[in-house]
């Protein structure tokens, strides 16, 4: 008897975790990132996934980026080390009042160098998701 009490408080303790942790249900959304200077559909779901791999580049901060920024990816198919759109999220904040256009992480790094954004070093991992990136699907 004991160690059927045993079993289903644990169980009650794995599953309440399970209920604060993981959401009910997991949305979808679809949307367009630069990914090496070319505009690709990718599709990120709201289901929380720590401790991405693959460098992805959300802007933030009070100063709005340019016209027509969008998130960029770091790596994709076919690129050594691509873990499948298991998305490691950094933010990047303008440091200067007329941001320009960014397609490319090689973008974000020369933009960075100039002291023109900042990639801090903290982020949330909370932020990261996981969703592939297609590199051949028709726009939205």
């Amino acid at each position: 008897m004991k160690k059927y009490l045993r079993i289903v408080s644990t169980l009650a303790v794995v599953s309440l975790f399970l209920t604060a942790v993981l959401p009910a249900t997991a949305g979808v959304t679809k949307s367009t990132v630069f990914y090496d200077g070319n505009e690709v559909l990718t599709i990120e779901t709201t289901a929380p996934m720590f401790l991405g791999s693959d460098p992805y580049y959300r802007f933030f901060g009070a100063q709005a980026p340019a016209p027509g920024q969008l998130d960029i990816a770091g790596i994709g198919p076919g690129d050594p080390g691509f873990a499948g759109g298991a998305w490691k999220v950094h933010a990047v904040v303008w440091l200067i009042d007329t941001p320009y256009l960014l397609k490319s992480e090689a973008d974000i790094l020369a933009a960075q160098n100039l002291g023109h954004v900042r990639v801090p070093v903290f982020r949330p991992a909370n932020q990261d998701f996981r969703g592939p990136i297609l590199t051949n699907a028709p726009l939205p």
